[in-house]
Parts: C-alpha cells; structure tokens; sequence
C-alpha cells in the first residue's frame, strides 16, 4: 500500500483538505493493513471509517463516512491516514503479516465450531445485519431452485430507491449501490453451478435490461456499473456454454442486444460465443447483422456489428462495403478502406481507393493529412515521384503551412526538383503575405519556411518587408547575433519594452533571456559599458520585482 506518493495525495485532496489533513496524524487509530488496502479510525467531530485503496487501473483511492467524503471527496481524513502509512512504510508489512494471521486465526476459530454454534452465529449475524440476511434469503432461494424469488429478490437488489436521493443516486453512494447489484449477479452464477443455467440465461437477460433502465440515474464516475455490467456479461457466457441454447435464438437475442440500448454497460462481443453458436448461428449473427446494416447503412452500432462479423469471417469485400457506404468528405474512410486492402494483400486495389479519396474531396483544405501521406509514400515506393511531388505540391496550394511546405521539399528533394519547386512555393506564400494571411503561430508561413531552408537573409528582407511576429523576429535575431549584432540589438530592445510593464515569472525569464542577448550584442559591438548602463536603468524601473532580481542576479545581470 505504499506505491502512493504525498503527492498523489495533494492531488486527490487539493490543497485545503491535504493542508488539514495533516494536522490529524496524531488522531489516526486501529490502523489495519491488507493486500492493496488500509484502514483506520480517524477522531474528529466524531470517529470516522477510513479507507484507501490501491487498485489497478483505477490507482489510488478512499471512502471516509465523513460528511464531506460522503460527498464524494478525498477528504482530510484520507490525507491523514494516506501520510500515516507513508510515515509507517517500513513497518506495514508486518502489520499486513498480523492482518493475516488474525484472518486465519478466525478461519481456524469458525472451522472448529459445531454445526449448530454455527448455525448460532449466523442467526445472530441475520438479526442484527438486513443487508447480510437479504443476501442470505437470495443464496437460499437460489439454491432450492425457487425461480420467481430470486427474480424477485434480484428487481429489489437493482432498485435504486434506498440509495436515491430526489431521484437520483449520487457518487457517494453509487459504490454501495454496485456492491448490492452485485450480489444478484452471484446469485445468477450460483444457478449455472447448480444444474439451471437455462434459468441463469433468462435472469442475467432480465439484469442487463434493469441495470440499464437506472444507469442515466446513477453517478458512475468510478465505473462500480460498469463491473457489474461485464460481470453480468460473464455470467451470461458461462450459463450458455453449459446449457448450449437455440443457436438461431441466441444469434437474435446477441445481435438485438449489440444493436439494443443495453449493450452500454455489459459490451458483449457476439464472436465470445462462438462454441456456443456454431457454424450455423455464427452464419444467421451475419445475415441478421447484414439485414440490419442495409436498413441504418450509417448506425455507428449497426456499421460496428457488420465490421466486426464480416472481418472474423474474412470477408474483406464486405467490410469494404460497410465503409463504402458511408464516405466521409474529407477522404478520411477511402484511406481506411485503402488499409483494409493492404492488410488483405490488394495493394492495386488499395492505390485506386486512396486516389478516389483525393478525386472526390469535397474541400482540399480539410483534406485528410493521413490519406496524403498515404498516397505520396505509396507513389515513392513505386517510383512515382512526380505524382508525388505533384500531390504535395497541391496540398500545400490547399494548406499554406510549414508542415506542408516541408513535406513539399522532401518530396521534391528525392525527386531532384527542389530549386524549381521552391520558387514557385515561396511565390505561393509571398502572396499570401501580401494579403496579411497569417500561418498557424501567427506570423507569415513565408516567415518560417525561409527560417526552415536557414536562408536567414531572405527572411529578414521579406519580415522588414511586409511583417513578421515576434516569435520570429526573435529567431532572426538570434540567427543573425553572431554576425550582424546592431541588428540583433534592436530587435532585442524592442522585445524587452513591453516586458518591462508586464509581472510573472514567465515574464521574468523572457525579460532574462533577452537582456542576456542583448550583453552579448554589446560585447561583439566592443560597447560594454552600454550595456551596464541600460541594465542599471533596467534594475531601477524593475527594483519592487522582487523575483526578477533574485532571476537576473543568478544570472550575473
């Protein structure tokens, strides 16, 4: 229980409740530790449960009987407890030895009580616990076999109405709401044990249709539905696997439910049933899938069903059909269709689909990215590489961007047309330029395509010419420092001014880096005393910036 750290802590409480939290460490009491779990007594207003545990995927988490961790909230209780056992690392594995050895200790004790101090202790646990004698009466009812009580029994475990609060079960209670659903799925599995798993088909069905009628009434956000859902899934799987259904019967009953509203929780996969089904209703799953696809050729679960199906049975004609039928604009699923056939070894096939992808996009600005990459290294691979400088030479037309502009070049680059395509590009984003367009950081995308190709003259003819931003005209400055530093210096100057005004750390160490670039322009310049005189005018305007100066001392400004 020590894979947790304080700050997962921190995290989970938030800054108040973890700063409380700890000063309660001196009123955690009856610290026990288990397998992945810890719990205590923790003294405030009154004496709270307390426990953390430690699961996988779900990580660190607690339950306090605390107003505020009813509520759902990681509360100071559970940071005191949480640094508790982070204090006590080394000793909890012995106390985790000594949780185990009162285990069986009590194992031992009950083992050599007569049946009838048994039978004793039960009662006496029946009377004073409803919650252990209702699960009692459901094991019992199922274990005599008495169908319509354990349906009975079962409607009232998934009810929400003892945990509801004006209507609705909250995250606070949504835990104990799972652990008491779950004790209908025991009590479902234990007639599959018993010799009536036709009985365990019919009931785990019935769960799954109320399980879902309350799940848009229930805060779920741990999951507790969810494990019952898949719990109820497994019981199902199991009760057909001994009592082999009607194979039609359980085809329609898996489809229905895949394409149904209850499926949300339980996520049953029709081919888990494949022993169960055989040949002859894996073959009426397809044709019920492919009824229902032709009738909703755009249902996500519909077109997931008939996917899914046709690529078990290898029919990669139909899984083509299914995307086919619903293209999107931006050439997106010809590229999925194109990997299907790559996968199924059909790359001619494959090339055409991609390239229909490209023909019929509707606006070659939202153009898949993928589908053009697809094609052009399929065109370099075969040795087309004018097709493919000529793709990227569109997409870029279509995008104007850096990423576009790049990917031009290396295309072009293999192809050895790389001077006559970068004239013809620069001319597209000069023009751009010209019209104040601007790329994806703000600035010309001309801008950053000349500072790609280190063509750093040009880029500062065209930014003194028609703008750059100051993200770039930063780069230019410090490109061209080493051999033009008066330039360089007004460039840093002008960043500098509005930093000035401006508070945070961030600030601060923008506001650092330049007067650091701005020295060393001055000592190529041979004007050191310069400097010192601006910083000195810098350090009294910026005196109350307590952290600037401690950030420009460190720094030997």
């Amino acid at each position: 229980m020590t894979g947790f750290t304080e700050a997962d802590l921190r995290a989970l409480a938030g800054p108040r409740s973890f700063e409380r939290g700890q000063g309660y460490l001196d009123a955690v009491t009856a610290l026990e530790v288990g397998d992945g779990w810890v719990t205590a007594t923790v003294h405030g207003t009154d004496a709270y449960e307390v426990e953390l545990s430690l699961d996988e995927p779900e990580g660190l988490a607690g339950e306090c009987d605390c107003p505020h961790g009813l509520d759902g909230n990681f509360c100071k209780h559970l940071v005191a407890l949480g640094l508790t056992a982070l204090a006590r690392s080394e000793s909890l594995p012995g106390q985790r030895t000594g949780a185990r050895n009162r285990a069986q200790d009590l194992d031992a004790w009950l083992a050599a009580l007569s049946r009838d101090e048994l039978l004793a202790l039960v009662r006496e646990q029946i009377a004073e616990d409803r919650q252990v004698r209702r699960r009692l009466e459901l094991r019992a009812a199922s274990a005599r076999g008495d169908l319509a009580e354990v349906r009975s029994r079962m409607r009232e475990l998934f009810d929400v109405g003892r945990f509801a609060r004006y209507g609705y079960v909250d995250y606070a209670d949504a835990r104990a709401y799972g652990e008491q659903a779950a004790q209908a799925v025991s009590a479902i599995a234990a007639l599959t044990a018993t010799g009536r798993a036709a009985d365990a088909i019919s009931l785990s069905r019935e769960a799954m249709r109320l399980l879902s009628e309350v799940q848009d009434a229930i805060d779920d956000s741990d999951g507790h539905l969810g494990r019952v859902g898949a719990a109820l899934a497994e019981a199902h799987l199991d009760a057909c696997r001994v009592a082999r259904p009607d194979p039609d019967e359980t085809a329609r009953w898996l489809v229905g439910h895949v394409l149904g509203d209850l499926d949300d929780l339980t996520a049953i996969d029709p081919l888990d049933y494949a022993d169960v089904l055989g040949e002859q209703g894996l073959v009426t799953a397809r044709e019920l899938a492919l009824e229902a696809w032709r009738g909703h050729r755009t249902g996500w679960a519909e077109k997931y069903l008939m996917e899914h199906l046709a690529k078990a049975a290898g029919d990669v004609d139909a899984v083509i059909a299914v995307h086919a039928a619903d293209l999107a604009r931006d050439g997106s699923t010809h590229l999925v269709i194109a990997r299907e056939l790559d996968t199924a070894g059909r790359p001619g096939d494959a090339l055409r689909w991609a390239e229909r992808g490209i023909d019929e996009a509707s606006d070659t600005t939202t153009l898949a990215i993928g589908l053009v990459d697809y094609l052009c290294d399929r065109y370099t691979r075969s040795d087309r590489l004018p097709d493919a400088v000529a793709l990227r030479r569109a997409h870029l037309a279509a995008r104007r961007s850096l990423a576009a502009y790049q990917q031009l070049r290396t295309a072009a680059l293999a192809a050895d047309c790389w001077e006559a395509e970068r004239g013809e590009a620069l001319a597209l984003l000069r023009a751009d330029t010209a019209q104040r367009k601007r790329g994806w950081h703000g600035g010309p995308v001309l801008i950053d395509a000349l500072l790609d190709d280190k063509d750093i003259d040009a880029a500062w003819q065209d930014a003194t010419a028609t703008g750059a931003d100051d993200r770039q005209w930063l780069t230019l400055a410090d490109e061209v420092r080493p051999i033009r530093p008066a330039d360089a210096l007004r460039v840093y100057r002008r960043l500098a001014g509005p930093l000035e005004k401006q508070t945070g750390n961030a600030v601060h160490e923008q506001l650092t880096r330049l007067l650091l670039s701005m020295r060393d322009c001055h000592r190529l310049l041979g004007t050191p005393d310069d400097f010192t005189a601006h910083l000195a005018t810098v350090r009294a305007g910026q005196k109350r910036k307590r952290n600037l100066m401690r950030l420009l001392d460190r720094n030997g400004l």
